[in-house]
């Protein structure tokens, strides 16, 4: 893991403007048979029927990216009754029973980023605990970016579809730029063991070519152990699901925003440390692939044919990775998806052979 990211992050940006790549019917497909595709009983154009706006602050009353969303009394009757049921989807798989004691509290609009999402504030009326789900124009970067979380990280991702519709589960956790106001050199932080997390979700970037992770595209879940706190970090942005052309746009460590946490890195892990850590995480998301082999190969074979990015953008990877692994095989690719089946043999299949009782090889 390099540490110099400063200079390079102007022509590391991300596209400001991502299009929206619609779902196709194989992938389409393939979500309902993973139980990925359901009905549902509103969609994201009904809750552009809004009136007005007012922006939302944080608790310190600070403008966020957030605006509330007005509607009229009929519209906002008629959502609150509807999103309560999606909740329930979302939850407890359509059991409604419960949904008497749930309200809609809030409705939030962000019109920063690709997909344009809802927030969807649910409340218990008995005792207002709160939660929120999210409710998105369906992307096919977002949707293979989603599956391929669910597969091969430690996170397990609830998200439902139903046509060019996406709902998705909450994430919490802190996001990691107030970590790194707030935590990162707190005298109560691990700074050793946060460390060893940063290494190991810019691997897992990586090696799935999940781009953009800046401070903000993810949330660091801080739990405490037997021994001190275990870190963990999550994506929460999957916009970028191998989207751009520039290789150092997938790994972490390269964005300026995420420089403190590389910082802490470079002081308390040595090159050996750095190395032994990747070897683990790229150990655990073999055992992970291997146990959902057949499923992970119907998605990247669907990934294969897709076109979720501009063939320049394409090129352009396929030649930065072919450059950087010493790989001509990379040059060949004509599609993301492609990219994503070479970049996921090139490091894992050494190690997905050697494990036991693995029936399908995932270069047929």
């Amino acid at each position: 893991m390099q540490s110099k990211v400063i200079g390079e992050e102007r022509e590391n940006k991300p596209s400001r403007k991502k299009p929206i790549y619609p779902i196709n019917k194989d992938l389409q497909k393939y979500l309902k048979k993973y139980g990925r595709e359901v009905s549902l009983p509103v969609h994201y154009e009904e809750l552009q029927r809004f009136n007005y706006t007012i922006p939302l602050k944080d608790r310190n009353g600070k403008d966020t990216d957030w605006e509330t969303v007005s509607y009229d009394m009929r519209e906002w009757n008629f959502l609150r009754e509807e999103l309560v049921k999606v909740y329930a989807i979302l939850k407890t798989e359509g059991d409604f029973s419960f949904v008497n004691q749930l309200d809609v509290e809030r409705i939030d609009f962000c019109a920063f980023g690709n997909s344009h999402p809802f927030r969807i504030r649910i409340i218990n009326k008995f005792n207002d605990n709160i939660d929120h789900y999210y409710i998105k124009r369906a992307d096919s970067n977002r949707i293979y970016g989603l599956e391929l979380e669910h597969l091969l990280s430690p996170n397990r991702i609830t998200y439902f579809t139903n046509g060019q519709t996406l709902i998705e589960e909450h994430i919490p956790g802190i996001p990691g730029d107030e970590f790194i106001k707030h935590y990162l050199n707190n005298q109560d932080t691990n700074q050793v063991r946060f460390a060893k997390e940063f290494v190991k979700f810019n691997e897992r970037c990586f090696m799935r070519l999940l781009g953009d992770m800046r401070s903000y595209n993810f949330v660091v879940d801080i739990t405490p152990d037997i021994e001190n706190t275990q870190y963990i970090i999550r994506a929460i942005d999957f916009d970028q699901q191998s989207y751009e052309g520039r290789k150092n746009l997938y790994l972490p460590q390269f964005f300026t925003d995420n420089y403190p946490m590389v910082e802490v890195v470079a002081k308390l892990l040595n090159k050996e440390s750095i190395v032994q850590y990747q070897a683990e995480e790229r150990t655990k998301v073999v055992f992970r692939m291997a146990s959902t082999l057949n499923r992970m190969k119907e998605l990247i074979d669907i990934m294969c044919q897709d076109t979720i990015s501009p063939p320049e953008k394409v090129a352009k990877l396929a030649s930065e990775l072919s450059e950087h692994f010493k790989q001509k095989s990379f040059l060949r690719a004509k599609t993301m998806g492609q990219i994503v089946k070479i970049q996921l043999k090139q490091i894992l299949l050494p190690k997905l052979k050697m494990v036991p009782k693995t029936k399908v090889r995932f270069d047929d």
